[in-house]
């Protein structure tokens, strides 16, 4: 038999709530840790009295009873795990495990008995249910009557709100009341805070952060109490579950952090967290209300009846010997800035995220504390808003997600080790030299890995150019050769010379084409746009050009640098790179410079070779500059053919003016070519192929 034996999915119930966790029965002690807060209970084994095996709501429990008077019960146990569990403890614990039937029957009449911090409800000498004393917020009495309150889990979707037990009276010793002996044992365990005596110290005008205000914080033997002007909290000692103290980023100022499970209520609010800010110049004196043997006696050398320091320092040293727990300060994790923390943003609310050594805690509003246990994976993302910062993403295996934004993209290096080194999964991940400028510095290194951001990017980017190309293919349709088409275009650009489908027309279509002008000359600007871009296309036989200095140094130490460091990622390579070119000596710098003149020097030589034996865009530059030179000169002939149609028209006076409704359909047509000549003038190089009227047309309007 193995010397420990561990069970998952067990579940606790704590004030109406079942929480799951795992228990490990060792032969030192028995330990069950809770999934959710993470709490620990360890119970030693020479301490257990007594064990029991019974069938409940969710499968099979356990019930352990010790010698201190507490009881554990543990649910989620399969049927077979009877066998073993019952040999372990004869084996280990030399307590065994007895089976115990619960009463099924629903009777109501029974027999109370108080068997430490439980109350057990018995009918026939079977346990019909029984309450935890301590789940017992408030005991009432009526003549024969006792009603029992319960504290509220929010956890839970039904709670238990009261219990009343009729108690019949007595005939026998007449001194004593039944209901009230009834009343006093379940006060006597019952979590029932009662401020009896004086506070052990007194803490004045408190800053508190949540709730917020300043309180007076008086400290009792078993509890807290948080005194304001408004509210006043009292906290057992019993619901603390951990204690922070963080230093803030301006190094002037301390928090101290308390959490609490259950949190402390006002209305509907729920306070998980207390946090104080101290200022770390404020000093005090301190004085315990309690003699020096007293003191020695119950704290054990941790605190003394008189005490000097920071005020922080002794707030979380007294709450430390009272509350008996550790205090978490931050651990290694050291920012950009020099900081253990680091300013982001939670909630629209802005905060300080301190990465821990098993958790993250974010304050203040609202207080986050996380630990790398119950985080399921971590997410490096861009920032929505600007590109200097970058969104810390944290996924729980229930399925929450946090998200910690507009950290500063200088803290994403020092962040990312951090994740590293804790060996906690990262969704996707980033490159850290990609901050320096790179827009893909949370690119996903994994294929199968999801980029949200990328594909929303790309998305939008087939949107563009489907809108350009659509833009482009209406400008092709305009400026094609389309004979039925052609002479509508030229009445738009050219609407005082009409064509011949125009000479039906009335004036208000002439208007709305003349409206339309803008839109066209538009179109044909957006028509070049490609055609640039093909003219910046590489010739993949021209030289290549040379390297810097640093590349040329680069090749030649890249694996001097791998056998110096094995297994270095690519990345890395670069980083090593840079910090030793940063370092090389001005001498050998030089040389390297040298070495890159000389490559640059025999790169113009094979250029100018290459470009002398026609290659490259020689031969197109100049028939472009061929092309460019015909169209001048048709520009210039057509201008020349213009002046002389306006001497013409001067010659022949004030007669030969006709208006648009009078021009015939002979005058219009010819004119329309004209028209065509003017508008093919401006478009491009196939057009004027394919749309260029015979010569004879162009010479007749002339």
């Amino acid at each position: 038999m193995s010397d420990t034996l561990e069970f998952n999915e067990i579940y606790q119930e704590v004030k109406g709530s079942w929480n799951d966790g795992r228990l490990r029965f060792s032969k030192q002690t028995v330990v069950y840790k809770n999934s959710k807060t993470g709490k620990v209970d360890s119970i030693p084994v020479p301490e257990l009295s007594q064990a029991q095996w019974r069938r409940v709501c969710l499968g099979h429990g356990i019930k352990l009873c010790t010698s201190t008077g507490n009881i554990y019960k543990y649910d989620g146990f399969k049927d077979t795990d009877l066998e073993k569990i019952s040999e372990y403890f004869k084996a280990n614990y030399k307590v065994e495990l007895v089976e115990k039937d619960m009463c099924v029957k629903g009777w109501n009449w029974g027999t109370a008995k108080f068997n430490g911090p439980l109350l057990s409800f018995e009918v026939n000498e079977s346990p019909a249910f029984e309450i935890p004393l301590a789940s017992v917020s408030q005991c009432a009495t009526g003549k024969n009557e006792v009603t029992v309150e319960f504290h509220q889990n929010d956890d839970s979707e039904v709670s238990l709100m009261e219990v009343r037990f009729y108690v019949p009276p007595t005939t026998g010793d007449e001194g004593s009341d039944p209901v009230e002996a009834f009343a006093q044992n379940i006060l006597s365990k019952a979590d029932v805070i009662q401020a009896t005596g004086d506070a052990v110290c007194i803490f004045r005008e408190l800053q508190c952060l949540t709730p917020r205000g300043r309180y007076d914080i008086r400290i009792y033997p078993t509890f807290l109490h948080l005194h304001g002007k408004t509210f006043d909290y009292k906290i057992p000692y019993t619901t603390v579950l951990r204690l922070f103290l963080l230093p803030h980023k301006d190094q002037r100022q301390m928090f101290f952090v308390i959490s609490l499970d259950p949190p402390i209520k006002q209305g509907q609010t729920r306070y998980h967290f207390l946090i104080l800010l101290f200022s770390k110049e404020e000093d005090i004196n301190l004085t315990l209300n309690m003699n020096e043997d007293e003191v020695e006696r119950r704290f054990e050398g941790k605190l003394h009846k008189n005490m000097s320091g920071s005020l922080y320092e002794m707030v979380s040293r007294v709450m430390k010997a009272l509350v008996n727990r550790k205090i978490t300060v931050p651990g290694n994790f050291q920012g950009h800035s020099g900081a253990q923390c680091i300013t982001c943003s939670y909630k629209a609310s802005s905060g300080l995220l301190y990465p821990l050594e098993r958790g993250f805690i974010y304050v203040h509003k609202p207080p986050v504390h996380l630990r790398f246990e119950e985080i399921a994976c971590v997410n490096f993302a861009r920032g929505t808003t600007t590109t200097r910062s970058f969104d810390f993403e944290i996924e729980t295996k229930q399925g929450n997600q946090y998200t910690f934004s507009s950290i500063e993209r200088e803290e994403y290096g020092k962040l990312f080790d951090f994740v590293n080194a804790k060996k906690l999964s990262i969704k996707n991940r980033g490159f850290k030299e990609g901050m320096k400028g790179n827009d893909d510095m949370y690119s996903d290194s994994d294929d199968d890995q999801h980029d949200a951001y990328l594909e929303r990017m790309k998305e939008e980017g087939k949107i563009r150019e489907e809108a350009n190309d659509s833009d482009d293919s209406e400008g092709e349709s305009d400026e094609s050769f389309n004979p039925g088409e052609e002479d509508d275009e030229i009445a738009e650009e050219y609407d005082s010379k009409a064509s011949a489908s125009e000479s039906s027309a009335d004036d208000g279509d002439s208007d709305g084409d003349r409206k339309k002008k803008p839109a066209k000359k538009a179109k044909f600007v957006k028509e070049r746009k490609p055609r640039k871009k093909e003219k910046k296309a590489k010739d993949s036989s021209a030289p290549k050009r040379p390297m810097s200095a640093y590349m040329l140094w680069l090749n030649s130490s890249r694996d001097r640098i791998k056998s110096e460091n094995p297994g270095i990622s690519i990345t890395e390579i670069s980083k090593k790179a840079g910090e030793m070119w940063k370092q090389l000596s001005k001498e050998k710098k030089e040389e390297w410079e040298a070495k890159a003149e000389e490559a640059k020097k025999e790169y113009d030589r094979v250029m100018r070779e290459y470009k002398e034996s026609g290659g490259g865009s020689s031969g197109s530059s100049k028939k472009e500059r061929k092309k460019k030179g015909g169209k001048n000169e048709e520009k210039r002939k057509r201008k020349s053919g213009g002046g002389r149609e306006k001497e013409k028209e001067r010659a022949t006076g004030n007669d030969s003016f006709k208006s648009r409704e009078f021009i015939s359909s002979e005058e219009s047509s010819s004119e329309s070519d004209k028209g065509k000549g003017r508008k093919r003038k401006g478009s491009d190089d196939e057009e004027e192929v394919v749309s260029t009227p015979p010569s004879s047309e162009e010479s007749g309007s002339d």
